[in-house]
């Protein structure tokens, strides 16, 4: 090991592992969990017949990552190893990749899809593998992928189905799963080892080491005092009350208060309320709301012309698509107060001081002569682009050689970053032509970036394992973390709460290593049962849910016009993953727009354009027309901007996969022969 450059503690943690135990590593951020898992990988090969190991990792720049930082520097010389993500063309080949190559690193998505894929290019076994390793496997619960997998071990586990792979997981916090009590925060931890079908193994014997290997940064809470006056949020507040009085609020309803994320919830709500009864005032009047109280958010967060930008692109598009006497009243009330909300917007008088005081925690790292370097973590794509216009232009932090950037999780659309623009943007920052990272949380589990010394968490509500991963990445010694809050707010209060969950973390893992290696697996092998069984009668009542109306007595409207536009059975699904709509008379319902952008290609489709309702000036986006196959351009539809039309009444839903009624498989051949008859004589 030593020629390996693992540290004592390292050491420590594998033992088990190179016995053949499935473990859990628990070790900080920086603590070297990757490179103990390099360690245990390389042994394996060694010492293992036909040995297979497959590393599973959350997030596709992880792929990469792993592979070119950790894996392929200490295995490369002596086996073949493969990186596969869904930007990969390897992906349709994987089970070709898995049985010619060592080890394989792969998100986890890619890997599921192989186990449940029945052709042969693309399908793996379980016993095809020999060691799995589970990055961040604190995500092995619910109806993560990570979860799903395990499911399937689980599933074979209990049936006697042999060989199955040796599980070694990775992480720096399995939290407490929301549990506020020892023993609550004891069973959510057994909970995730039974889930991986494995015991927790943390350092004892060197904590010393460990200590000073990953230095604790040094907390500060730079806490602010409210705002004495805030004419612009107090505008915001009245103009919602106006809307409050004309949608006619249900008598059985009470709006909680406003500018917060209970009051978001309450407008969903109505909004979705006034989709099924047949009330577009109550729905569209709610979904404004919603805008109005984003602005709120944003504006107890970011500068008041941030708040202002929001709502007025918000109204851009609204004012060109105006359809009745509800949406001219919404525009006009907007329009009536815009000049009064943008000249209050530009008054500093006003500004919010929170933004204040983020200046003067970060002058006081970058002003100081040293060099530094810090990541920034917001929680939304745009409250992150928003801060960096701020950086950009404050003459004091530009003065203090401040050279800030954006990182945000990979995605589609303009607030997204590519895998590539990723790497773009942590190389930058490694070489120092940054200093400054603004992020959201994509840079606080799992991506390698170079030590810092300082860590700001800037109007964040998250759990303990986001806040221990976020300050894990202030690596350098004499750093500094700092928490810019409210005085007595909601992201104080949060922060103190994760500091008591933090040690009961500790507490209820060291309660689970300290069980008899008995009594250990009786408790794991019940959670395991009781979790099968748990899970088959969830799905048989999935299944019943999906088949309670037939797919011909389904409509579909327009979310925002309410005009029906399409049937149920007209929607076929295609690689379990598109919803399109294969009827020709679709095409009068919608108008196409600027062409959808991707930042990958597709083995068998490619987008086409933005499509949206052709009904008067309705325009709502449903989605974008996609060409299968070269052949069958068809309109691939979001059911979040559609709803359903039952037999019992109106439902709304987020995600294909909960409507209630069962979609065929979209059929190639058969689509050719009815609309392209020619190609197959």
């Amino acid at each position: 090991m030593a020629e390996f450059g693992l540290y004592s503690y390292q050491q420590e943690v594998v033992e088990e592992a190179l016995q053949g135990e499935n473990v859990i590593i628990w070790l900080p951020t920086g603590g070297g969990k990757t490179r103990a898992a390099v360690y245990v990988a390389k042994r394996h090969l060694e010492t293992t017949q036909h040995a297979k190991v497959v590393v599973l990792v959350n997030k596709v720049h992880l792929v990469d990552q792993h592979y070119t930082k950790e894996f392929k520097p200490h295995l490369g010389c002596d086996y073949t190893l493969v990186p596969v993500s869904g930007e990969s063309e390897l992906k349709d080949l994987f089970g070709k990749v898995v049985q010619d190559s060592d080890v394989v690193i792969c998100t986890a998505q890619i890997l599921y899809n192989a186990l449940t894929n029945s052709e042969e290019t693309k399908h793996v076994e379980l016993s095809d593998i020999t060691l799995l390793i589970v990055d961040e496997c604190h995500h092995t619960q619910k109806e993560s992928v990570y979860n799903k997998i395990m499911s399937c071990y689980m599933e074979k586990k209990l049936k006697g189905e042999r060989p199955l792979p040796q599980i070694l997981g990775l992480t720096a916090s399995p939290g407490t799963g929301g549990a506020r009590m020892l023993e609550k925060a004891v069973e959510h931890v057994l909970q995730i080892c039974a889930n991986l079908d494995s015991s927790i193994v943390s350092t004892k014997n060197y904590a010393p080491e460990l200590k000073k290997k990953v230095p604790r940064p040094i907390k500060t809470f730079d806490i602010v005092e409210n705002r004495p006056e805030d004419p612009f949020g107090d505008d915001l507040k009245r103009m919602m009350q106006r809307i409050q009085e004309h949608m006619n609020l249900p008598a059985d309803f009470r709006l909680r208060e406003c500018g917060t994320q209970e009051y978001e919830t309450d407008v969903v709500i109505l909004e979705q309320r006034g989709v099924r009864e047949d009330n577009r005032k109550l729905a569209q009047c709610a979904l404004h709301l919603r805008q109005y109280n984003d602005a709120l958010l944003i504006n107890d967060t970011l500068r008041m012309m941030d708040a202002y930008s929001s709502l007025e692109e918000f109204y851009i598009s609204k004012s060109n698509t105006a359809i009745d006497e509800t949406d001219l009243f919404l525009v006009g009330i907007f329009q009536e107060n815009q000049a009064d909300l943008r000249k209050l917007a530009g008054d500093s008088r006003y500004e919010n001081p929170k933004m204040a005081k983020l200046e003067s925690v970060l002058l006081k790292q970058f002003g100081s002569g040293v060099q530094s370097k810090g990541i920034l973590f917001s929680k939304t794509r745009k409250s992150i682009h928003c801060l960096k216009d701020w950086v950009l232009n404050n003459r004091a932090l530009q003065e203090a050689g401040v050279k800030a950037d954006v990182l945000t999780g990979a995605g589609n659309g303009i607030t997204y970053m590519t895998q590539s623009e990723q790497a773009d943007t942590i190389c930058h920052f490694r070489q120092g032509s940054l200093n400054l990272l603004i992020s959201t949380s994509v840079a606080e589990e799992g991506l390698d970036i170079p030590e810092c010394n300082l860590v700001v968490r800037y109007g964040l509500l998250t759990n303990e394992i986001a806040q221990q991963q976020a300050s894990g990445r202030a690596r350098a010694q004499d750093s500094k973390y700092s928490v810019v809050a409210l005085k007595g707010g909601r992201e104080e209060r949060r922060e103190v709460t994760n500091e008591y969950l933090e040690e009961l973390t500790a507490k209820a893992i060291a309660r689970v290593q300290d069980m008899s290696p008995e009594e250990f697996r009786r408790k794991i092998t019940e959670i395991q049962t009781e979790t099968v069984n748990k899970s088959r009668i969830k799905e048989s009542c999935e299944m019943q849910k999906r088949s309670l109306y037939t797919a011909s007595s389904i409509q579909l409207l327009c979310r925002n016009c309410f005009k029906p536009v399409a049937s149920g059975s007209d929607i076929k699904l295609i690689d379990n993953m598109h919803h399109v709509n294969v009827n020709p008379a679709f095409k009068k319902h919608y108008k196409v727009g600027e062409q959808s952008r991707l930042p990958k290609s597709f083995e068998d489709w490619e987008p086409g354009r933005i499509i949206s309702c052709n009904n008067g000036k309705c325009s709502q986006k449903w989605g974008f027309e996609m060409k299968y196959k070269d052949i069958a351009l068809l309109p691939n539809l979001a059911i979040k901007h559609l709803f359903l039309q039952t037999p019992d009444g109106r439902v709304t839903k987020k995600k294909w996969k909960d409507v209630p009624f069962t979609l065929d498989n979209f059929n190639f051949e058969e689509y050719c022969q009815d609309n392209f008859p020619d190609l197959l004589d």
